[in-house]
């Protein structure tokens, strides 16, 4: 194999149609690294999130791995519905199975934080799935009830901010859980976080509708024990050490029925660490290199 021409460092942008019970909607996607280079990694959001999550996890791994990362319906530069019954686990589903044939390439490498990493559970649990290993960033087999509330709470805001700084302290206090330090990564997760709206005051940059997805399960925790224990791919587990999301006891019970699982603690974090540390992002290249290393064996 040829070696493959040096990157740009600068992502293209791009996105695919994708058919929903309201008609074609746009699908927004980051690509990082080389079109031709085999290694992909397909990099999916929280709830509230967007592709920009990825950027400093992309900008250190491009060299040697193709990384996409989309925009889900309803977040980012991705269309918004006028129902909120669209934003579904469903529709999800399809239209990252769209977007990788798109790619024309046979398999991916997953990492999904939180509803990225429930999506990807979805997905690899299916017969013949292209997912080759399975990142699950703080989110396991069964979501709590409380922390399930607890992103509702806020993903259902409408909030609008007269100024970058409040919008940034807004961030800064319901983002407070991931640990985060770096004031570079508060301003880029602000920065990608609203958007301007027609009358000049800052929005944030998701659909507010999109917390109606959780109301189904408003009085329960969400379940997803056979998912899990369908996956076949190899699987890494990152998890916050003061985590809602993922607890101990989960944990424990995820590991009996996938006992060959990776598990990473992240100290001083919460829900869901960022991604966005030096340390954090080694986490995520070893474990891509020991996938690459167990495909020479």
């Amino acid at each position: 194999m040829h070696p493959l021409p040096s990157v740009n460092e600068k992502p293209q942008h791009d996105f695919f149609w994708t058919l929903t019970p309201q008609g074609f909607h746009k699908v927004a996607y980051l690509e990082w690294g080389h079109h031709l280079n085999p290694n992909t990694l397909l990099c999916l959001h929280g709830l509230t999130g967007n592709s920009r999550d990825f950027d400093f996890l992309a900008q250190s791994l491009q060299k040697a791995f193709r990384l996409i990362c989309p925009d889900l319906l309803g977040r980012g530069e991705s269309d918004y519905l006028t129902t909120a019954q669209g934003y579904s686990f469903a529709q999800y589903m399809n239209d990252m199975v769209t977007l990788i044939a798109r790619l024309g390439t046979h398999k991916v490498h997953w990492l999904g934080t939180s509803l990225g990493g429930i999506i990807g559970m979805m997905l690899a649990a299916q017969p013949n799935s292209p997912i080759k290993s399975l990142i699950l960033n703080d989110v396991g087999m069964i979501i709590p009830n409380i922390a399930l509330r607890r992103l509702e709470t806020y993903a259902r805001n409408d909030n609008t901010f007269v100024s970058f700084h409040e919008a940034k302290t807004y961030f800064q206090t319901v983002l407070a859980p991931t640990g985060i330090q770096d004031q570079e990564h508060w301003n880029h997760i602000t920065q990608f976080g609203i958007k301007r709206d027609d009358v000049g005051d800052f929005r944030l940059s998701y659909d507010p509708k999109i917390g109606q997805l959780l109301m189904s399960e408003s009085t329960a925790s969400l379940h997803l024990e056979t998912y899990w224990q369908a996956i076949k791919c190899p699987i890494l587990i990152i998890r916050g050490e003061e985590s809602d999301f993922l607890v101990p006891e989960i944990l424990t019970k995820m590991l009996y029925f996938q006992p060959d699982a990776k598990v990473i603690t992240i100290p001083n974090c919460g829900h869901a660490p960022s991604l966005m540390t030096e340390d954090q992002i080694r986490v995520v290249e070893n474990w891509l290199k020991e996938m690459q290393n167990s495909d020479l064996s």
